[in-house]
């Protein structure tokens, strides 16, 4: 990284901490442009709760499984009624109530990644044999500040339980890097990823909340939802974002312990998604 790339993301540095100081809890931040290089991160000593945003590791984790041949996306997934756990954010339980159905493994990957339901999410950790699992397959691409210990039936069960699925921002952006350029799958999974992303329909307030109706974003958002005393200990997205000109930048936003409704801290990541629009639009 050059000093004149620094010198030139000082102002793009200065909107975010201008955005952040506005707010409570702990913002976190990590940005890469991809074809510049420009980096910049806010809070990267921090270990932030992951939430769903885990559900990409695990769907890298599942897709390097299938490049191996060890599972094939056409093939039939049983879903038991026992899998389908009430209290819980799941798509897939609200369109099969009774569960007892062989789905296609893509159609459970489609539900837990871009659609993040928990249910899929935690028999997709079944099959590769527990988070635990996946946590190794992500370290050996290299990842080193992420953890992933926990299923989301755990995570619901006691409140601390998310803080050990947890990554700092610019262990978020590097995997995403390491994603787009095509370095860890398959040109067909890839291709898969990329499609689930870029039609995820959850938290479109967020990354998305304040760029131009139409851009392109490949992106996984997490929610924790608040506790009893009100405090969200979670709110996060992470994204690849295209620019008009073709270009792309890399964002990763974990908020955490805040106070805000889901709306109010939604617009937060927004807006610093917005200046990192800008400054990138702008070169």
């Amino acid at each position: 990284m050059s000093h004149s790339s620094i010198g030139q993301i000082d102002p793009l540095r200065k909107k975010i901490q201008q955005i952040a100081s506005k707010t409570d809890g702990t913002l976190g931040v990590g940005i890469l442009g991809l074809e510049n290089r420009d980096t910049l991160t806010l809070n990267n000593h921090v270990h932030f709760a992951m939430q769903s945003v885990y559900k990409f590791h695990l769907g890298l984790a599942i897709l390097n499984q299938v490049d191996k041949g060890n599972l094939k996306l056409n093939q039939k997934i049983l879903i038991q009624k026992k899998d389908l756990l009430p209290d819980t954010w799941s798509p897939l339980r609200e369109k099969y109530p009774n569960g007892n159905i062989e789905i296609p493994l893509s159609e459970l990957f489609q539900f837990t990644v871009a659609q993040s339901d928990n249910n899929g999410c935690d028999i997709l950790f079944r099959i590769m044999g527990g988070p635990r699992v996946v946590d190794n397959y992500i370290k050996s691409i290299g990842m080193t500040d992420v953890s992933i210990r926990t299923t989301e039936e755990e995570m619901h069960k006691t409140e601390g339980a998310q803080f050990t699925n947890w990554t700092t921002p610019w262990s978020a952006v590097q995997l995403l890097e390491k994603f787009y350029q095509k370095k860890i799958l398959s040109p067909t999974s890839h291709a898969f990823m990329w499609k689930v992303l870029t039609e995820a329909n959850t938290g479109s307030g967020k990354i998305k909340g304040l760029l131009p109706e139409g851009t392109l974003v490949a992106h996984k958002s997490g929610l924790s939802g608040a506790n009893k005393e009100g405090i969200t200990a979670a709110t996060n997205d992470i994204g690849i974002v295209t620019l008009p000109n073709g270009k792309h930048f890399i964002i990763s936003i974990f908020y955490g312990n805040t106070k805000l409704s889901d709306k109010e801290s939604d617009k937060v990541i927004a807006e610093v998604t917005k200046a990192a629009w800008d400054y990138f639009s702008a070169k």
